[in-house]
């Protein structure tokens, strides 16, 4: 059965007020947008369009040359969400650059969890990321991809680290962050307090860990910590948790802080 045509709305003026959220993006990322964030990209908008994504969307926006070649995806829209069209020097004007995916969403983030009740939500078998002072956006996006890869069941991030739903976070985690429930806020040590009151085993990895990931066995209720690279997670941190190591070969000790997340996740999840 062929898919029905997208609702369209053709803007002639990037002053339309209907597409005030999409404006100047790069300087409101830095800012925030009012209980919004942005979406871009065909791979993202597959996901913000499935049953696995958490988030209610406002509208779309696509360059007009892409109309046609996104209909079987457009298609999956609710009926009422408005679906802006326009052309590539209109859409430039609005965003305030050149958008060559042609392709941005607004979602709306609703109601957030806080982290105490993401983790009393949680099943008695669990598997929850915990991210420190993680301040690059891509490493923040490529934990949320891994942990949606890997199952993880949460993802809790300090104050410190960066917000899952910046536009690029999202991007890297190639929608992973839309899937997985996350929340952010305080500090590493109320954090700790929490995931130690509801019985979780604590692992801090560090090159400097004394277990190797191949000699754990992930407990019913496992948390594994990872820090900034570089300084990685303080000694405050690692005194509080069973701490574990990566090994590599030829004395190396320097893995990206996603990549040994997502090595940590494929060791511990139960697939």
């Amino acid at each position: 059965m062929p898919c029905p045509a997208p609702r369209l709305i053709a803007l002639a003026s990037p002053d339309d007020p209907r597409i005030d959220a999409y404006r100047v993006i790069k300087e409101r990322d830095l800012v925030g947008r009012g209980g919004r964030f942005i979406v871009e990209g065909r791979t993202v908008l597959d996901v913000a369009l499935s049953p696995r994504n958490r988030f209610r969307l406002e509208s779309l926006l696509i360059a007009e040359s892409r109309a046609a070649a996104l209909a079987p995806l457009l298609a999956q829209a609710p009926a009422d969400l408005p679906i802006h069209t326009a052309s590539q020097e209109i859409l430039d004007g609005i965003t305030g650059f050149h958008i060559h995916r042609g392709l941005l969403g607004v979602g709306l983030r609703g109601e957030e969890p806080s982290a105490a009740e993401l983790v009393a939500s949680l099943p008695e078998r669990a598997l929850v990321v915990m991210a420190l002072g993680i301040t690059n956006h891509d490493n923040v996006g490529g934990i949320m991809r891994n942990a949606a890869a890997f199952g993880a069941d949460a993802v809790l991030l300090d104050f410190a680290s960066c917000d899952p739903l910046y536009r690029k976070a999202i991007r890297v985690s190639v929608g992973g962050s839309l899937v997985v429930p996350f929340a952010r806020e305080g500090n590493a040590a109320t954090l700790l307090d929490l995931l130690v009151a509801e019985g979780f085993e604590l692992l801090a990895f560090s090159p400097a860990g004394e277990t190797k990931l191949k000699d754990v066995v992930a407990a019913p209720r496992t948390a594994l910590m990872v820090g900034a690279e570089g300084p990685g997670l303080s000694a405050a941190v690692m005194v509080r948790a069973r701490t574990v190591s990566i090994p590599m070969a030829g004395g190396f000790d320097s893995l990206n802080v996603a990549t040994a997340a997502g090595i940590a996740l494929y060791h511990l999840a139960d697939l």
